[in-house]
């Protein structure tokens, strides 16, 4: 008689990290299924992107969005900090540069989800006593080892109490955000549901509003007190198809970003075109400026 099968004897079985450590409320946004340390700063942390995606999938599931490869490098980063280098779940990450480069003909999906493997090095570590204060960190993107982008990421770290003056008592439950405009056409910025439209038309050619929906179930994954980062590089992913030349696709962001934008004041989307089929993008909030963005296209 075949003794029936234990679980013990079947392959290793895989899940995501917990959500709590790539500050994700949502399992379905949690792309991260492991890490572990490969030297001094170095880490190798493994990724399931999945066939569909509320965002990041092209409609028809052919292709994978770069700004998934944004958001699995951002996800690593946090599970390695919190992980490897101590700082506290109650403690923010203030973003400052995020550089990725993407090969789109490698982003293809496939019948089976994509498992990527990234390659983290984390360099200019800065402790404030023996607390981590910030470092920055470049990421190799490897799918079946092959190269699929690279990234180079810098941020700083402020702790929960320090975070709270600096936001100077704003908070998700004490913040209303400005109301919804009308947004443009999905079809013109390349997206299939009128909800994934974050540009709205404004006064002036290449300007636009920002469309701060907090509903939204993937740039607000869980309530927040300021616009995420996620939703002004989807606003720089946008402007880029409304400027770009038919056919190229995004494959390169490479943004700074300046101060919190905030939810109750609306926030302009301005664009130009830049050297060959680059795009700059400028994110302004009354006489401050946000964030700026250089897209680069390529024909996909």
């Amino acid at each position: 008689m075949t003794r029936p099968r234990r679980l013990a004897d079947a392959p290793s079985l895989t899940t995501t990290v917990p959500r709590q450590l790539v500050h994700r409320a949502a399992l379905s946004e949690t792309l991260l299924t492991g890490w572990r340390r490969t030297g001094d700063d170095r880490f190798t942390v493994s990724a399931q992107w999945p066939r569909s995606h509320g965002l990041h999938v092209s409609p028809d599931w052919s292709a994978y969005d770069p700004l998934l490869v944004v958001e699995t490098v951002r996800q690593a980063g946090t599970l390695v900090t919190h992980t490897e280098y101590g700082v506290s779940l109650d403690h923010q990450f203030v973003m400052q540069e995020f550089h990725v480069d993407a090969a789109t003909e490698k982003l293809s999906v496939d019948l089976l989800p994509a498992e990527p493997e990234l390659e983290l090095l984390f360099a200019d570590v800065q402790y404030r006593g023996r607390r981590l204060a910030g470092a920055r960190y470049t990421a190799r993107v490897l799918r079946e080892g092959e190269p699929v982008a690279a990234a180079d990421v810098t941020f700083t770290v402020v702790g929960g109490s320090v975070y709270r003056r600096l936001r100077g008592g704003r908070t998700p439950e004490s913040v209303t955000a400005a109301p919804l405009p009308t947004g443009l056409d999905p079809a013109a910025v390349d997206r299939a549901l009128p909800a994934d439209v974050v540009l709205a038309p404004a006064d002036g050619p290449d300007r636009w509003q920002l469309r701060v929906d907090t509903a939204h179930p993937v740039f607000f994954d869980h309530p927040l007190d300021h616009v995420p980062g996620m939703l002004l590089l989807e606003a720089a992913r946008q402007a880029s198809r409304l400027l770009g030349i038919d056919g190229q696709s995004p494959i390169l962001y490479h943004a700074s970003f300046h101060r919190y934008a905030e939810l109750d004041e609306p926030v302009w989307i301005e664009a130009k075109g830049g050297r060959g089929t680059d795009v700059q993008v400028l994110g302004t909030q009354g006489e401050s400026t946000i964030f700026t963005c250089l897209v680069g296209t390529a024909v996909r």
